[in-house]
């Protein structure tokens, strides 16, 4: 397998299209209706966005970590188990946090 060697001018190049599209993107949807309310309904849904999107990212992470080769690893399950049974319970977000980290780095020194 080889790897593609990139300029320094390729990599300013790809950032810079890429913060283009992302504001493009985002001002399509928030520039072009900044000036009118958005529906109740739609106010209500993007509440629900951080929600949805978290654990979208950290999902892969947990299953499938890289530190293992991608096999799942039972101290990482264990202390996603535990972070959302913190918050759950505590209803906070630093509490399920430091639960989740207590208990990864437990199990890791546990199992090894």
């Amino acid at each position: 397998m080889t790897q593609t060697v990139y300029s320094e001018a390729q990599v300013w190049t790809i950032i810079l299209v890429l913060a283009i599209g992302t504001f493009v993107l985002r001002y399509s949807f928030l520039g072009l209706s900044g000036k009118r309310a958005l529906p109740a309904w739609a106010l209500k849904y993007l509440r629900y966005t951080s929600v949805g999107v978290l654990p979208a990212m950290v999902a892969p992470l947990v299953v499938w970590p890289a530190a293992t080769g991608g096999a799942p690893d039972p101290a990482r399950l264990i202390a996603a188990a535990a972070t959302l049974l913190a918050g759950l319970v505590t209803r906070s977000v630093i509490w399920a946090i430091l639960a989740g980290f207590a208990t990864l780095y437990a199990m890791l020194w546990l199992l090894g």
